[in-house]
């Protein structure tokens, strides 16, 4: 399960959304089994779930009993950040629990100082210190463009964009690429989609085909070569509190995953290596 060496430069990005406004689409998934497959090879690996759902908490097996205090009193000041941290099941990879009170949070941010910068205060203070305690923070976001969402936008170097393989995704797409350029142009200039993952692609559908192929033409060498495909483990193992990784190492859906983190991990070398070469950081978005 380690085809591939985890070590990056010191300037790596560290800290990723994994962002889109629609629903539905393999995000909580994605941030999972990245985080998984990362914590695999020997990174250690911190992944937030910031979605009022839990799903991401779940799927790492955090009974809900067991998620508070977790990302709401962490974004509200009300917890420090060792207060909020669970281990997982796997080495290497802490988890960040969300519960229901996290829905709450979006009214009672409107009124704070900072408001959309409290996730970024709170992981940079002193007493935190977490991109020196872990190589990657991934961060799993509600599929809405809130307060919440901001929040995550604001505290991360990049935006990992998981895109299901059908038509009306695309619109999905198009609304957080949107919304990284205006958070990019107005609060957090380092901002940029680091790349799209393409999940739950059916090879046997024309259409998913198709989608794979506009995809690819319209937005080119963002679009991560390793597809997720549409598999019944991935779906089975959130049941069982466990990463697909770890509930079916042999599947298509855990290969891909594997697959996708190495990938993952050579684009981060090639950002760190045209930054310390002076190379600036191009807003990757796309085209318009």
């Amino acid at each position: 399960m380690t085809p591939f060496s985890s070590e990056l430069p010191s300037s790596a990005p560290r800290v990723f959304a994994i962002a889109n406004q629609k629903g539905g689409v393999g995000k909580t998934t994605t941030a999972i089994n990245l985080a998984t497959a990362l914590a695999a090879v020997g990174e250690k690996v911190l992944l937030i779930d910031l979605d009022p759902q839990g799903n991401a908490s779940t799927g790492l097996g955090i009974a809900r009993g067991e998620r508070s205090p977790g990302s709401y009193e962490f974004l509200l000041g009300l917890s420090p950040l060792d207060q909020v941290i669970r281990a997982t099941q796997i080495p290497g990879l802490s988890v960040m629990p969300a519960d229901q009170s996290l829905a709450g949070a979006e009214i009672e941010l409107i009124d704070m100082e900072r408001r959309e910068h409290r996730l970024a205060d709170a992981l940079m203070a002193p007493a935190s210190d977490a991109r020196s305690r872990w190589d990657t923070i991934l961060i799993d976001c509600p599929p809405s463009l809130g307060l919440v969402t901001l929040n995550a936008l604001v505290a991360v170097d990049a935006v990992l964009v998981p895109l299901q393989a059908e038509f009306l995704a695309l619109e999905g797409i198009g609304a957080i690429r949107r919304t990284v350029e205006r958070v990019r142009g107005a609060l957090n200039p380092r901002l940029h989609i680091a790349g799209v993952i393409l999940t739950m692609v059916d090879r046997r559908m024309t259409l998913s085909q198709q989608v794979v192929a506009d995809v690819r033409a319209h937005f080119g060498e963002l679009v991560f070569g390793t597809t997720i495909p549409r598999n019944v483990r991935i779906a089975e193992a959130p049941s069982h509190g466990l990463p697909v990784l770890i509930y079916d190492n042999a599947c298509a859906g855990a290969q891909a995953y594997i697959l996708l983190a190495s990938e993952f991990i050579r684009r981060r070398r090639t950002a760190a290596e045209g930054s310390a070469s002076g190379e600036k950081n191009p807003p990757t978005t796309g085209p318009t």
